[in-house]
């Protein structure tokens, strides 16, 4: 078996996972977003297609991105991100009051430091859809559509589970010591 196969890791769906920020009086927390039963991407490309008179065929490019994710979760007490949803969906919240920002923390991605992980923030409008439809456990079930360009982030867990996240600023002393020194 070549060095390339033997390096290759299979990446398990764990490995990527969401926060959400969730609304505590004027702070505002990213907690992981637990007990879902799924919650897959689509990319959702925007599409230019046209023909052109001298080509026997259509051409097609990708003008844009609008992500979403459709969701499901079992609910849960005590559990800030479902009751951020359920607060949306039950109190039928529209407009800016039914849009959160979300991060996706790649665990395969490190930063060079090992202190944070690699992610991607972006705004969402929340599409509750339906609940209550298993006979077991009650359910919510609904899709987060974009709201914002996507913004790529690090970031640190100070509670040593990764049970909330935030995103890492650089200090005032490191942002001074990378700037350029002027000559007068």
């Amino acid at each position: 078996m070549s060095d390339v196969i033997q390096n290759q890791k299979l990446v398990t769906r764990d490995k990527k996972v969401a926060f959400l920020e969730c609304l505590s009086g004027d702070e505002k927390i990213y907690h992981r977003m637990c007990h879902f039963t799924s919650m897959s991407k689509s990319s959702n490309p925007n599409e230019y297609s046209r023909k052109y008179i001298d080509e026997s065929g259509e051409v097609t490019d990708i003008t844009g991105y609008s992500p979403s994710y459709d969701y499901a979760f079992d609910l849960y007490t005590n559990d800030p991100v479902q009751e951020e949803l359920v607060k949306i969906a039950d109190g039928e919240l529209v407009g800016t009051d039914a849009v959160r920002n979300i991060i996706v923390v790649d665990f395969t991605k490190p930063t060079e430091d090992k202190t944070g992980y690699h992610a991607v923030k972006r705004s969402y409008a929340v599409i509750p859809d339906s609940d209550g439809d298993d006979e077991n456990t009650y359910t919510y079930s609904g899709a987060f559509r974009s709201k914002s360009e996507k913004e790529e982030v690090v970031v640190i867990s100070d509670d040593g589970h990764w049970k909330t996240c935030k995103i890492k600023t650089e200090s005032a002393a490191s942002v001074a010591s990378v700037q350029p020194k002027t000559t007068k």
